[in-house]
């Protein structure tokens, strides 16, 4: 899919990395296969030399910056010289250097993967389209925890809805929809 972006001279494109901390998605659905496709999406972006950028959330009651909750998985290490983006908001967008990360590398289109699907997977989604770029959700690379007990739907409902959603929104000049991790970043040739 080619980049359409309102954005001028953005014609690159970047893997988002969203908030696979281990206090973020310890408890989350799917956990171990949903890490499995953002490290495969890794492998693969690097592959074909699309950036990685990864973002990491901040708060101080629950997940305070250092503790062992705020780091990353395990499972995921960001490379020298990839970009981590420190937000406190859902939106990786609001008051953090995410825009100014993306426009120093050219890009205009946005893979994204991670979680939590119902909080900062659609809200930087959504984020990312009213700021003009395209937007590609991962449909097998993003997660959330069961809030259920508090009204919201299951988790795997949560998810399905979301890619659902995503995989028909428009917006003019912009392109959304959804792929999966088999289908992103294809080889060359």
């Amino acid at each position: 899919m080619p980049v359409v972006t309102t954005l001028a001279n953005r014609p690159n494109t970047a893997l988002l990395v969203i908030d696979v901390q281990n206090g973020v998605v310890n408890h989350s659905h799917n956990r171990d296969e949903v890490v499995a496709n953002v490290a495969a999406l890794v492998g693969k972006a690097r592959a074909a030399g699309v950036g990685v950028v990864w973002v990491q959330h901040s708060n101080p009651e629950h997940l305070p910056a250092g503790s062992d909750g705020w780091q990353f998985v395990p499972e995921l290490k960001a490379a020298d010289g990839e970009p981590v983006v420190h937000k406190t908001y859902a939106d990786a967008f609001e008051a953090t250097d995410l825009e100014e990360v993306l426009a120093g590398k050219g890009i205009g289109r946005l893979v994204v993967s991670g979680a939590q699907t119902d909080e900062c997977i659609r809200s930087t989604l959504h984020g990312a389209i009213a700021r003009g770029y395209d937007a590609l959700l991962v449909s097998d690379a993003h997660t959330t925890e069961d809030l259920s007990e508090w009204g919201a739907p299951t988790p795997d409902k949560v998810i399905a809805h979301t890619n659902l959603y995503w995989g028909n929104h428009t917006a003019p000049g912009r392109t959304a929809g959804v792929v999966t991790t088999e289908e992103a970043f294809p080889p060359a040739g």
